[in-house]
């Protein structure tokens, strides 16, 4: 798993769980509607705000290259079998461009960006401990479910370490040398089986060390909220209306529920 990157702006210092909070209320504004209007105005409010996020502008463009590369994608897939409406520019088999799908496909770009992006960018510099408190301790979800998923998602690192071991111990062996399918299955067998063991035995060690005794648990950091999260979950509401009051004043609004 990658390591949560340290910022420092005043975005970076929020709570965890303020941080998804402000992501779901920006994903849910974005997805009833979709319409060229709404996903514009919140992309372009969201690219005034990404300055606050704390993360430097190298890391900022290699972690959200995904999104950036899925947008247009997903543009494409949009205009060519999108919706057919107006004037049909091309119709050759099951392709069909024409005005609406062409409105489709950026109103479909510009709104994976602006879903995708804050939600990126938010948990950049999310560290998994400390949503776990925060999901535990605010949320008040239960304190086992969260340390055992907490447990497992740290030992997502070990994955790739372990898979390059095991490499290794079978080539040292001379049992990787041809046949690649059946190398690969038998290898990701063999990772199963570590993983497997590796989880029965972290979950005796949390077993030993009170992980799952009954009653109200206490927690070496706390979690609390503050003024920036007030802040933070108070700019993806403001930027959230004001997507929606736009597309809505401009006639451009277009439930999704009534498509």
């Amino acid at each position: 798993m990658t390591a949560a990157i340290e910022g420092a702006g005043p975005i970076a210092g929020a709570n965890p769980v303020t941080k998804l909070a402000a992501s779901a209320v920006l994903a849910v504004a974005l997805v009833l509607s979709l319409d060229l209007v709404s996903a514009s105005v919140a992309l372009a409010l969201e690219l005034l705000a990404l300055p606050f996020a704390g993360v430097p502008w190298k890391v900022l463009w290699r972690r959200t290259a995904v999104v950036w590369l899925a947008a247009p994608l997903t543009g494409l897939t949009i205009l060519l079998y999108g919706r057919t409406s107006g004037t049909v520019y091309v119709d050759w088999l099951l392709v069909r461009i024409s005005d609406g799908s062409v409105e489709l496909a950026i109103a479909t770009v510009l709104r994976v960006l602006a879903v995708g992006l804050p939600a990126v960018v938010l948990f950049l510099t999310v560290d998994p401990t400390d949503l776990a408190d925060g999901l535990a301790q605010l949320v008040r979800l239960p304190a086992r479910f969260v340390l055992g998923a907490l447990a497992g998602l740290r030992l997502l690192a070990v994955f790739w370490e372990d898979w390059r071991t095991l490499e290794l111990a079978r080539r040292a062996r001379g049992v990787a040398d041809t046949g690649r399918l059946r190398r690969f299955a038998g290898q990701a067998f063999a990772l199963l089986v570590l993983a497997i063991r590796r989880g029965s035995a972290l979950a005796t060690a949390m077993e030993a060390r009170g992980f799952g005794a009954p009653g109200e648990r206490t927690w070496a950091r706390p979690s609390r909220l503050g003024g920036r999260d007030a802040a933070l979950f108070a700019g993806s509401v403001l930027i959230a209306a004001a997507a929606v009051t736009a597309a809505v004043a401009t006639g451009s609004w277009n439930f999704i529920a009534g498509r």
